[in-house]
């Protein structure tokens, strides 16, 4: 399902942090196919794949993307020690004005994995929303200009992956509105990957009761 070959060819992205971006992880057959099987989300924040009822192809395609396959393809390319991590599903559905500020992710996830799920079509204007790696946690380092190849548009079928690190800064400029992801992490301890399932679960419930 995946593209694969597009992974193992895309180059390693070492300023100002190692990463990858590959566009077309998905291919545009596949992800037309995929795109209206996506989980309707309509607040802000992280909700656990396994709390939604999937599709049984869309189902498929996250049980491929959480398996062996992409962590040996992710553990070769950045020459990593990755055997059979535990391992965060996430999928986020809206993102609010106060999303995207710069940070490091939590020291109890090894890598962080990113695979945009919106319209290829759609127009990110002035780089809103759009994902950039920079130096530090400082907003002032984020950059506007369209034609700028660090802010990556999250085009349905792009894929980010990062090693996790103390200078893996990351984020985007305010955006508000549908930005559709799945962000899958390989964690350091399982029992720290039970401890943020079960956090987004309860946060999950919350926001359904609280908007009910």
């Amino acid at each position: 399902m995946f593209n694969y070959d597009a992974l193992r060819s895309a180059p390693i992205r070492n300023h100002p942090t190692p990463h990858i971006v590959v566009e077309n992880f998905l291919s545009p057959e596949v992800f037309h196919k995929l795109s209206p099987l996506f989980p309707e989300i309509s607040q802000g924040g992280s909700f656990p794949a396994a709390s939604f009822r999937h599709a049984p192809l869309f189902q498929q395609m996250l049980l491929e993307f959480e398996g062996e396959k992409l962590q040996k393809e992710v553990a070769q390319k950045f020459n990593l020690s990755l055997e059979n991590p535990p391992t965060l599903l996430t999928l986020r559905g809206q993102t609010r004005p106060s999303d995207g500020k710069m940070h490091c992710d939590s020291k109890s996830k090894a890598v962080t994995i990113l695979l945009y799920f919106n319209p290829l079509d759609k127009e990110w204007p002035e780089n809103a929303g759009c994902l950039q790696f920079c130096d530090s946690a400082d907003p002032k380092h984020l950059v506007s200009e369209t034609a700028n190849e660090r802010a990556v548009p999250p085009k349905g079928g792009t894929l980010i992956i990062f090693p996790n690190s103390d200078h893996s800064w990351h984020g985007h400029l305010p955006y508000e509105g549908q930005r559709r992801t799945i962000q899958l992490n390989y964690m350091h301890h399982s029992w720290k990957a039970w401890l943020e399932t079960k956090r987004h679960t309860l946060s999950a419930l919350w926001k359904k009761w609280h908007h009910a």
